[in-house]
């Protein structure tokens, strides 16, 4: 059986979707193989996430990618920029490496019940590898772990005490040079412990599956991932503008689904928590999204939806209960 391999999966990290579409194809051949189809209907659950994720032409987004760069530079700013600006392969493509997971967890459980051992046991070999490079993928958006810290803080206390080793047998040049070290090093290691802390202490405004609407382009969208600070490139901040927001880089970061009806080419955006804002009141109204089925159980009678176990797995979130709606009339029991 022929698979992917682990260099494909590292590539989404920094392609484009073209290297995701040739990990489709890829997961496509190992799929057929398999002879496995655990779906109803001979539905099946790689392909059609796939499908979906990759159904708009890349050219008209490298046209759309072309726009947002006039856009910046030519508009008066405000509403008139184009929501485009915060479009974000890399969270279309961790959303498909999530939905390969998903879906290779899926096969193996059908290949155990029936009974395909050795098909079971590669989509398992496929799976650890498939679940390694991810954490490769976290530990890279992440930047700036606590064990890094840790690192940045040994290695300042061995230039120290090189430095004074330097300074007692009078090598000036020496000690120089390594000054300047400390001081740059001390600035990154303020910087990695800022952020290892960030991770650490966390506090969203919003939660996996509530509905939001962006306060500047207006679109409605869905929570389904989040991050405390910006993990993109510095190239998609300078396009996105992200140094004029008034928290900067250093607040978090939602992942949201687009609803198709506000904006079909969108889909999936990278926005900051300054620029969106909760609805007033429970929004019941129809929201189309291609990813939702995958992502979601369902809605709740707030109209927000039920992330799947898996999904606040990921982000690790609690389940969210919805306010028992019968507390007022148990007041008013009370007082009568």
């Amino acid at each position: 059986m022929q698979g992917v391999s682990v260099s494909s999966l590292a590539a989404l990290a920094s392609g484009g979707s073209c290297r995701a579409v040739s990990l489709f194809k890829d997961y496509l051949k190992l799929l057929n193989r398999s002879g496995i189809n655990p779906m109803v209907d001979g539905s099946c659950f790689g392909r059609q996430c796939m499908l979906r994720l990759y159904s708009i032409n890349t050219n008209r987004a490298r046209r759309l990618d072309s726009r947002i760069g006039a856009t910046w530079l030519f508009s008066g700013g405000g509403k008139k920029m184009d929501a485009s600006i915060e479009r974000s392969e890399a969270t279309n493509e961790e959303i498909v490496v999530f939905f390969f997971q998903l879906d290779l967890e899926t096969r193996i459980q059908y290949a155990l019940n029936t009974e395909q051992f050795d098909v079971a046991q590669q989509l398992r070999n496929k799976l650890n590898e498939v679940e390694t490079e991810i954490i490769k993928q976290q530990e890279a958006k992440r930047g700036s772990s606590r064990s890094e810290a840790q690192d940045k803080a040994l290695n300042l206390l061995r230039l120290r005490a090189d430095l004074q080793k330097a300074i007692d047998n009078e090598k000036y040049v020496v000690a120089a040079k390594l000054r300047d070290e400390i001081s740059k090093l001390e600035v990154e290691s303020l910087a990695a412990s800022a952020k290892a802390l960030a991770y650490e202490n966390a506090q969203y405004a919003y939660r996996l599956g509530e509905k939001v609407r962006h306060k500047i382009f207006g679109y409605r969208a869905v929570i389904c991932g989040m991050d405390p600070i910006c993990c993109e490139s510095s190239s998609w901040m300078g396009i996105a503008n992200v140094e004029k927001l008034s928290q900067g880089p250093n607040q978090p970061f939602y992942q949201v689904l687009v609803d198709v009806h506000d904006d079909p080419n969108l889909l999936v955006a990278y926005v900051a928590e300054e620029n969106l804002s909760a609805t007033e009141k429970p929004d019941l109204t129809r929201f189309d999204h291609p990813y939702v089925s995958f992502l979601f159980y369902g809605t709740d009678t707030t109209g927000d939806f039920i992330p799947i176990k898996q999904l606040r797995e990921k982000f690790s979130r609690p389940r969210h209960e919805v306010p028992s709606m019968d507390t007022q009339d148990g007041n008013e029991d009370d007082n009568i």
